[in-house]
């Protein structure tokens, strides 16, 4: 079956970075985009960025812009976000989550399948 196993979430300091991994299983990963959201207590989740099947193609929410990177190793059937310059913002339960297509997409409904989520919390 499907499985996607995010880590490498923990408490940071503001401006600190992480990287987030999602390992996936149950699928051929290099035929499927992928994506990342976050939800923090109380609000909707929220997508972060995507990534096409080849990785030729990203796409980022605006507030992460410029300090988030998404990157795919298809050998290890494995999708990362490096997060530089954190900021109490970004405080949320992060998914790793699967395209229903090989492109990119920025919408929960274009997304079958999820993971359990990695927490990610910056102090200030």
């Amino acid at each position: 079956q499907v499985q996607l196993v995010e880590s490498g979430g923990g408490l940071v300091q503001a401006g600190d970075s992480l990287r987030l991994s999602c390992a996936a299983s149950g699928f051929t990963f290099r035929f499927n985009g992928m994506g990342w959201f976050r939800q923090a207590p109380g609000k909707e989740r929220e997508f972060v960025a995507t990534i096409s099947w080849t990785g030729s193609s990203t796409a980022y929410a605006d507030s992460v812009k410029g300090r988030f990177t998404i990157s795919r190793d298809n050998a290890k059937n494995t999708v990362y976000l490096q997060m530089n310059s954190l900021k109490p913002e970004d405080t949320a339960l992060y998914y790793c989550a699967r395209g229903r297509a090989v492109g990119v997409g920025d919408n929960v409904s274009q997304y079958d399948y999820w993971g359990q989520g990695t927490q990610v919390t910056v102090s200030s």
